[in-house]
């Protein structure tokens, strides 16, 4: 690794390497993360188990996908769930007078 003299650098480059370590450091922790739950995955199906059913914790974050509440009017295969941004044809039907209601399948 190439060595760094740190007192011919400006401010704004320090603040920038520190800014890069520290994300270096975080993906580092993560990534050893996922490979020691990975691991212990492994070593538990071996026992005929899951992690989650030893520990009780659920190391996975998958959600179930919300069921559609609006669908777009003219195309209803264009759906929309009610969570998270609203689609740019809500955003416009709201905006000409519509309520979201007029959306509800």
């Amino acid at each position: 690794m190439a060595e760094i003299d740190f007192n011919t650098l400006e401010l704004s480059e320090l603040k920038k390497l520190e800014k890069e370590v520290a994300k270096a450091i975080a993906s580092f922790e993560d990534r050893k993360k996922a490979e020691a739950i990975a691991a212990l995955e492994e070593r538990a199906k071996e026992f005929g188990f899951k992690l989650e059913e030893l520990t009780g914790v659920v190391t996975s974050k998958k959600r179930a996908p919300s069921e559609a509440k609006y669908a777009h009017p003219e195309k209803p295969s264009i759906t929309w769930s009610g969570r998270g941004r609203k689609p740019q044809w809500i955003a416009d039907g709201l905006a000409a007078g519509k309520t979201l209601e007029d959306f509800a399948i």
